[in-house]
């Protein structure tokens, strides 16, 4: 078999990935693998395979409960979805699990880092689908042991308090965030749950037309809006609802199914004024919830996964400590 014919490039989407002619997906960045543990901290970390019949996992941690008042009470929950274009990266990585480490540390919360399956390979809305069932599978854990004597996870069934449930992400983590908020408005999840928050991270957002910088730097909306189009074939291109909440015929926000909202951007983003306008869009609708803004002047796109120490990663990180108790 000529080997060349094997390594010829269908479809370049460097420095991300690459897909070649033979279906062979190669990722360029973020393919490291963190092992869960006990940090010094004390925070404990394992992975878990939660949806076997759909391949995805997640990484759970768990704060340090080391006083008898601190090991009965509830502490509240975390789901997290991971960036990446839906591409790339991973709930395993360093990028991330430092961080969650780090936010688990502070906000002594239980958290779940969502694994979802990624694009290409598994076309949009799978990314969607797979963390709407993730979150599923957590609710799920709020059933007493009479109602399911086995499968619970201790983790989330001793510690969680299912009625402060939180859901955030960051760039594609962040957009999934809005459309499960939307859809926990639209459908139930299991045994009544209910989401009290959603964070939504510098959230991956476009659409068919140019707004505010996108019109003066439309090389850089042109990326992600490649990546889209390519990702997601079933969809209806740049104006779909789960790529452009905002756009004609997205469903009304006033259908978001939780209680409270942050919308984080960064002044230096080629997404922040999408971001902007997200949280302007929430303020003047209809829903009956509270929505905050948080502007990181200065800073890139998720510069607060690179740069966990900075003073407005530290700044962020008050906030979603706040956000969540």
């Amino acid at each position: 078999m000529d080997s060349t014919a094997t390594d010829e490039i269908a479809h370049d989407f460097r420095p991300r990935f690459i897909v070649f002619k033979d279906g062979r997906v190669q990722r360029l960045a973020y393919n490291d693998f963190v092992p869960p543990s006990l940090n010094p901290q004390g925070i404990s970390s394992k992975d878990l395979q939660i949806l076997p019949e759909l391949g995805v996992s997640a990484r759970l941690y768990l704060p340090k409960l080391d006083v008898d008042d601190d090991a009965r009470r509830k502490l509240p929950i975390l789901v997290y979805y991971h960036g990446g274009g839906f591409c790339i990266a991973s709930a395993f990585g360093g990028l991330h699990h430092h961080y969650l480490t780090s936010l688990v540390t502070n906000a002594k919360v239980v958290a779940v880092s969502v694994d979802y399956r990624r694009a290409p390979e598994h076309p949009i809305p799978t990314a969607h689908n797979d963390s709407w069932a993730a979150l599923q599978w957590v609710a799920a854990q709020s059933a007493g042991p009479a109602q399911s004597p086995e499968g619970l996870e201790p983790w989330l069934s001793e510690h969680g308090d299912f009625d402060r449930i939180t859901i955030a992400g960051d760039s594609a983590g962040g957009n999934i965030v809005h459309n499960l908020a939307m859809r926990a408005g639209r459908e139930e999840l299991n045994h009544g749950v209910k989401l009290r928050g959603a964070i939504a991270v510098h959230p991956f957002f476009t659409g068919e037309k140019a707004i505010g910088d996108e019109v003066k730097y439309p090389e850089k909306k042109a990326v992600g809006d490649r990546i889209w189009m390519f990702i997601s074939p079933t969809t209806v291109g740049l104006d779909d609802p789960l790529i452009n909440p905002m756009g004609d015929g997205a469903p009304s926000q006033a259908g978001l199914g939780c209680t409270r909202v942050l919308v984080c951007v960064a002044g230096m983003d080629r997404v922040t004024f999408r971001g902007r306008a997200y949280y302007e869009w929430l303020r003047s609708s209809e829903w009956k919830g509270t929505v905050e803004i948080l502007e990181s002047e200065g800073e890139d796109h998720v510069f607060h996964l690179r740069k966990l120490t900075c003073e407005n990663a530290g700044a962020m990180m008050q906030r979603f400590v706040s956000f969540l108790n």
